[in-house]
């Protein structure tokens, strides 16, 4: 998912027809593909298009963006949704609640998918730099925190959003586990994303560490990507207008991302966050469980 390019972007493992498999089963497989995430699709339970769960290698979580993004991409492209012309927007029921993604079709290939987050941004903690930084790596004057100190931020999935001082400190972050477990003890989950602004082609370059989920280092992140979206347009001066990013994430662990995130802001308020990208097929196959 957001790529165009095989080995490039955040993988992504879709079982479109997973009706059976217990929860026990859907973890197990996750595990075995070892992606940042793996989803399984189901039946709706309303009246919306699919029913869709969404492990990571350690546990389900209620929401994700790449994961509705690559899954909505798959079940367009095996012709689940019948022929599309142009667009179509299909909504996605989860624990985190109601996921729409519009699929843009050109020449007869799906050339992009669009989520809207399940939820308004909203914000949690906001905790120590000193802590923040050690859990990262890095020396906490890195940290910029003009804007917004280190905040729990999310639109159905929360993250330790950071802003870090240039490209290079955000090159040069690592994963320190005795940080991350400080950060379990404030009582937040500490799944850290971390960005710089940038003028070389992107407006955000981005990294998200995740090791108590399973997930050392994610290549792109559109659930933390969308709630950036609502954490700047909520601190932007302007109470109204269309705000976009262009965002790079995944070049240091060589699995280039490209994501674009959006908001909506009328009277001061966010009222939609979204995330897109391009998405390409890689394999297909079949799982036996017996």
């Amino acid at each position: 998912m957001f790529t165009d390019t095989r080995f490039g972007g955040n993988q992504l493992a879709v079982l479109p027809q997973a009706d059976g498999l217990s929860s026990q089963q859907m973890q197990q497989i996750a595990r075995e593909f070892n992606f940042s995430e793996t989803t399984f699709v189901f039946p709706p339970k309303t009246s919306h298009t699919r029913h869709v769960r969404i492990f990571t290698p350690a546990r389900e979580i209620p929401f994700a963006g790449h994961p509705n993004v690559g899954t909505a991409f798959v079940l367009a492209s095996i012709g689940e949704f019948g022929e599309i012309k142009s667009s179509l927007t299909v909504t996605f029921e989860e624990d985190a609640g109601l996921v729409s993604v519009a699929i843009h079709e050109s020449d007869g290939k799906i050339v992009s998918c669009e989520l809207t987050a399940p939820q308004a941004v909203s914000f949690g903690k906001t905790l120590p730099v000193p802590l923040v930084a050690a859990a990262i790596s890095v020396d906490g004057k890195d940290v910029v925190t003009k804007t917004h100190g280190p905040q729990v931020t999310s639109v159905g999935l929360p993250f330790v959003m950071v802003e870090l001082r240039d490209r290079s400190v955000l090159e040069r972050a690592r994963i320190n586990m005795n940080g991350f477990e400080g950060l379990v003890a404030q009582d937040v989950m500490p799944d850290v994303y971390l960005y710089t602004h940038a003028n070389d082609g992107f407006d955000i370059r981005a990294r998200m560490f995740a090791p108590l989920s399973g997930v050392p280092e994610d290549p792109a992140t559109g659930s933390a990507n969308c709630a950036l979206a609502g954490l700047l347009a909520y601190y932007d001066p302007q109470p109204n207008g269309s705000l976009r990013w262009r965002i790079a994430q995944g070049v240091e662990m060589g699995r280039p991302s490209t994501l674009i995130a959006r908001a909506e802001k009328s009277d001061g308020v966010v009222q939609t966050t979204r995330i897109g990208g391009a998405s390409i097929f890689v394999s297909e196959g079949f799982l036996y469980l017996d």
